[in-house]
């Protein structure tokens, strides 16, 4: 199928509107569309190539001195019950 144009957006919710107005797929997160699919205004496809979200990841060097806001961000995130 022949595509013209394409869009690019910044954030989420203009993807959404995007979806939603039938200007093509969208990958947006599950819990964000939920409503939308159960409704019947969005459907899912390529479920099987969607992976489950294993939570967020933090990468910052161990070995340098870290500021005290992101000291407070990695314990508050490692320990997040």
């Amino acid at each position: 199928m022949r595509v013209d144009g394409q869009f690019v957006f910044n954030g989420v919710a203009s993807m959404l509107n995007a979806a939603l107005n039938g200007l093509g797929l969208a990958y947006l997160p599950e819990d964000l569309v939920q409503a939308d699919v159960s409704e019947g205004r969005l459907v899912k496809v390529l479920s099987d190539w969607c992976a489950p979200f294993s939570g967020y990841h933090l990468y910052y060097p161990s070995r340098h001195q870290r500021s005290p806001a992101l000291a407070v961000l990695v314990d508050a995130l490692r320990y997040r019950g």
